[in-house]
């Protein structure tokens, strides 16, 4: 009866044993997989939005195609006493250096749009590397000031665009509130309805120059949001410069112990 009940229990402790290996097995392999996973996905983001106890926010036109309406932007701006952040192309820049030179001389920021405008998602790192230098290259020598701020043609992007503007000391720019200001058909009245529907403390608000609507609203757009209560600022002082880190909305937050 002894041996009986001790083999039942030999039995039963190897069962509990081989089931207790197989979890073992079971939860490292999906945990292993799980931190893999996280890894091999995890995207690099740009800066969309900036986390901001004030109601500052920043308006930014990418320029890329005519500088015509260049000088009326300007005048705009200033008649709001508003300084904003230009993108520019570099071969935009090359064809129009006095537009540039305006646009710096009257205090905005000027930032890399990428030297021939070409989509980057499907170059390699070097290339970005060389879009981004080249296009830093006209700039300074227009301006005589070196260029932190960069954002990829027609928003797009992946981890080898953010980590190559990285590795050349570029902030790389998004933007959460898009007025749409370039698209066909669309009313003035629908950007303000953008604008007013999406903004919020921290945002970074798209706009271009050479589209239909853009001068002729910009400046309600500005009265209004100041109105309520919204500040104006460049880019290059809305983002955080160092010890941040970009949630997965892209909103660049302050690291937690720096707020201890």
């Amino acid at each position: 009866m002894k041996l009986y009940v001790f083999k039942i229990n030999s039995i039963l402790k190897s069962i509990f044993l081989i089931i207790a290996i197989i979890v073992l097995v079971v939860v490292f392999f999906y945990s292993r997989q799980e931190v893999l996973t996280v890894f091999q996905t995890k995207r690099d983001l740009p800066i969309y939005s900036v986390d901001c106890p004030d109601k500052k926010i920043a308006i930014t036109f990418d320029c890329a195609w005519g500088s015509d309406d260049i000088p009326d932007i300007l005048k705009i701006l200033e008649s709001h006493d508003v300084r904003a952040t230009f993108f520019i192309v570099g071969t935009w820049a090359e064809k129009f250096p006095e537009a540039v030179r305006m646009i710096f001389e009257a205090g905005h920021d000027v930032a890399n749009h990428s030297y021939s405008h070409i989509k980057m998602g499907n170059i390699d790192k070097s290339r970005v590397k060389d879009e981004i230098l080249k296009c830093d290259t006209v700039l300074e020598k227009i301006t005589g000031k070196e260029v932190n701020l960069f954002r990829a043609p027609y928003g797009e992007y992946n981890n080898n665009v953010v980590r190559a503007a990285r590795e050349l000391n570029y902030y790389t720019i998004q933007w959460d509130v898009d007025s749409l200001d370039w698209k066909p058909g669309i009313t003035p009245e629908k950007i303000h309805e953008r604008i007013n529907n999406n903004i919020k403390n921290g945002s970074i608000l798209l706009f271009h120059n050479d589209t239909a609507h853009t001068v002729a609203t910009i400046s309600d757009i500005i009265v209004n949001l100041k109105n309520n209560g919204y500040i104006f600022v460049p880019v290059s002082e809305l983002i955080i410069k160092d010890s941040y880190y970009i949630d997965n909305t892209g909103k660049q937050r302050k690291n937690k112990s720096d707020n201890l």
